[in-house]
């Protein structure tokens, strides 16, 4: 099919999309990410000073809370049912206000149990709750 020119007799405009400026924006952006990608995947290299290995210092302000696999909730090793357990961290929030909890869960415990010990926590007043982990 031949391409037809707007003569000057037929007095209308050309209806066609002009797609020039869009390939050569689209050309332009292409170079630009040629000419950055390989500048974004450089690593520079540091040689990192070694250290003897140390204990962390102690944290006075820090409860272990574990849920087990069964459900169960743990305060410091001391076995909490879960309607208590509101009114244990209260008492530990009262007793000390900078409290921080350390939130350990079985792998196996169900999710209802953990979201019930956090919100657990959460009523109590706690703010400070952290989740820990073991790594592989």
């Amino acid at each position: 099919m031949a391409m037809q020119f707007p003569r000057e007799e037929d007095g209308g405009e050309m209806s066609d999309i002009n797609v020039t400026p869009l390939v050569d924006v689209m050309l332009v952006l292409l170079v630009v990410f040629i000419v950055t990608a390989p500048l974004l995947t450089q690593v520079v290299k540091v040689k990192l000073p070694k250290t003897e290995q140390t204990e962390p210092t102690p944290d006075k302000h820090v409860a272990i809370l574990a849920v087990t696999a069964g459900g169960e909730a743990q305060l410091d090793d001391k076995t909490i049912p879960l309607p208590n357990l509101e009114g244990e961290l209260k008492a530990l929030q009262e007793r000390d206000p900078e409290i921080s909890i350390q939130l350990q869960a079985d792998r196996a415990a169900l999710f209802e149990s953990v979201a019930k010990v956090m919100a657990s926590a959460q009523r109590s007043g706690i703010d400070k709750l952290s989740f820990v982990t073991v790594a592989q």
